[in-house]
């Protein structure tokens, strides 16, 4: 496939980035305006220092084609390490890129479709969308070209610049909330309501000033309902109302969750409303059924009568009983139940990362199978659009790059942010910690047990999602006999779906390399105790709480003596002391 032409505002983008770059390389421009500068083009700051920046590429809605892939796996081999790595977010982002490179690789990908613009900074984040939306025998509509609208009408739009911090938008396309809506700015969940005469209308339910970072806000409903038409204009009436009265002089408490605090949410909401009644007179009124959607539809997959219907969402009660390695992979991995009969089957990737040679491979077997591919929120692919005949093609072809561990919504499927590794907040190496949790697990036999998530942040801003992970670890800096050493607060019961969301509760601290004997034990616990077809959050509640929980791992919140045990006082693949470095926060979540 020949490169596209590159847009006009892409092009756009990349010949001034081009242009103040030299001007930063040359003196000419200051270290705090250049900063924000490149945020608001996606590119971030690592901790290594120097020149080395992570690059950040959007992806709408996770949505992701054939060239697209090969084009990333030439980035990761030409501009950075090999690999490129998943974000919880749907983004894939690579480490390691020199600033000089920057507008080649901007270039690179725009020619294939793909930008940077806005993934990173004070903006309209990434729009992200139910990974299964289209393929979903539970949604109500396809918000895949609602999500493309909401991108493509924020994308460089001037009231969507410089806002007071940054701005997420989610789409679900049914009560599951498997696109974890509740917990961002703007969350939108497909509904359907009944009209008078007795006709159902479909629409919207649209949840406002969620988010999770060191102090996690859930979601709450703005109406009870929103119409079609009305959507658009009701997203950029709270992003108007957040650029008015946003807090701009503090950093920690800009993000649009503390209006609620500040202004109340009556008053938000009547502020919001305000906005959108009169948003008609606005150049950049989007009210209205949007072209995207005109374009391709929205009409929901649908549910086959005839074929019982995969379970999904947090909680997923998966069991893989068959003893063959495509048999397990099936059980774990493959979606069926939509009324077109297709079926979805996911690509795992170990900690979020992808290799080149698997990028390459992913886009080969896309193309052979002429199927769909999304990258999901908790870092894996997915394949949609396939023949039951095509599975076991699938994954054959996945098998040989590494990618068919069945791990969809089993307990190995561990998401972790990049942590120490390049993060300038982290004070943990999360990613390491991840692998040490999943091999734990592998060794106890315990790396299968369904309907348990686990997640990892290096800090308490939660990229890594540990407020709402069955089991979620924030990495903290800890102190025994005299020495710094590396420790996490471990959460339990977090859950985001059917419209709720709770966020885990602290259980206990412990230091890191303890970390993943914690871990084992509650899942074993949880294994041998729940009762057919419990939650976890339902058997923490009957066995007295997180804390309760906590107490019996007590024994583990111990550190040895340094010369004991030194390895207590070394980080998941460092080979020195322990140090806990942050640097100057370029936040990114």
């Amino acid at each position: 496939m020949a490169d596209l032409a590159i847009d006009a505002g892409t092009a756009a983008d990349i010949a001034k980035f081009e242009q103040q770059l030299a001007r930063y390389l040359a003196g000419e421009l200051d270290d705090d305006v250049f900063r924000v500068f490149r945020l608001n083009n996606g590119i971030y700051g690592q901790r290594q220092g120097g020149h080395n920046q992570m690059v950040r590429i959007k992806a709408p809605s996770g949505v992701i084609t054939a060239a697209q892939l090969d084009r990333m796996a030439d980035v990761a081999d030409t501009y950075s390490r090999g690999w490129g790595h998943l974000t919880t977010r749907q983004n894939m982002q690579f480490h390691y890129v020199q600033l000089e490179r920057v507008p080649d690789v901007m270039r690179d990908l725009a020619a294939v479709g793909l930008t940077t613009r806005e993934a990173c900074g004070d903006t309209v984040r990434n729009v992200q969308g139910c990974h299964l939306a289209g393929a979903c025998p539970f949604e109500i509509l396809d918000i895949t070209p609602w999500a493309e609208a909401a991108f493509q009408h924020f994308l460089r739009n001037p009231i969507a610049q410089r806002m007071p911090r940054k701005f997420k938008i989610n789409f679900s396309g049914c009560s599951t909330d498997c696109g974890q809506a509740m917990f961002n700015d703007v969350g939108v969940i497909a509904a359907a309501r009944t009209r008078d005469d007795g006709t159902v209308e479909t629409g919207f339910r649209v949840y406002i000033a969620g988010g999770l970072g060191a102090n996690p806000h859930p979601a709450l409903a703005l109406e009870e309902f929103t119409a079609r038409e009305d959507l658009l204009p009701t997203i950029e009436a709270v992003l108007r109302v957040f650029d008015q009265a946003g807090n701009r002089d503090n950093k920690l408490r800009a993000r649009l969750k503390w209006l609620v605090d500040t202004l109340g949410f009556e008053e938000l909401q009547r502020r919001i409303f305000k906005v959108r009644h009169l948003l008609l007179a606005s150049s950049s009124w989007p009210g209205g059924i949007p072209a995207e959607v005109e374009k391709v539809g929205d009409a929901p997959a649908g549910h086959a009568a005839e074929v019982e219907a995969t379970a999904i969402g947090q909680g997923t009660p998966v069991a893989l009983r068959r003893p063959g390695a495509y048999e397990r992979w099936e059980d774990a991995n493959v979606v069926r139940g939509v009324a077109k009969g297709t079926v979805s089957a996911y690509a795992h990737a170990h900690l979020g990362d992808v290799t080149s040679t698997q990028l390459r491979g992913l886009a080969s077997v896309q193309r052979e199978l002429g199927a769909e591919v999304r990258i999901t929120n908790r870092q894996n692919f997915v394949f949609r659009g396939l023949s039951e005949r095509q599975l076991e093609t699938l994954f054959e072809r996945l098998d040989a790059i590494g990618m068919a561990t069945p791990g969809a919504e089993l307990v190995r499927d561990v998401v972790a942010c990049p942590g120490a590794d390049t993060c300038n907040l982290a004070v943990t190496q999360s990613r390491g910690l991840a692998d040490a949790i999943a091999t734990k697990l592998d060794e106890e036999g315990l790396a299968e047990v369904g309907g348990l998530r686990i997640n990892i942040s290096g800090c308490t801003n939660s990229c890594g999602q540990h407020h709402i992970a069955d089991i979620g670890f924030n990495g903290a800096e800890r102190r025994a006999h005299g020495k710094s050493a590396p420790g996490y607060q471990m959460l339990l019961g977090g859950y985001v779906g059917e419209e709720k969301i709770e966020f885990g509760e602290k259980a206990m601290r412990l230091p890191a390399k303890n970390a993943p004997e914690a871990v084992a034990r509650v899942v074993r616990r949880f294994n041998d105790e729940r009762t057919a077809g419990e939650s976890f959050r339902s058997w923490i509640d009957r066995s007295g709480g997180s804390k309760a929980i906590g107490t019996t791992l007590k024994e583990l919140d111990v550190f040895p003596k340094p010369d004991e045990n030194p390895d207590f006082y070394v980080d998941y693949g460092e080979t020195g002391p322990y140090i806990a470095e942050i640097g100057e926060s370029e936040c990114a979540t």
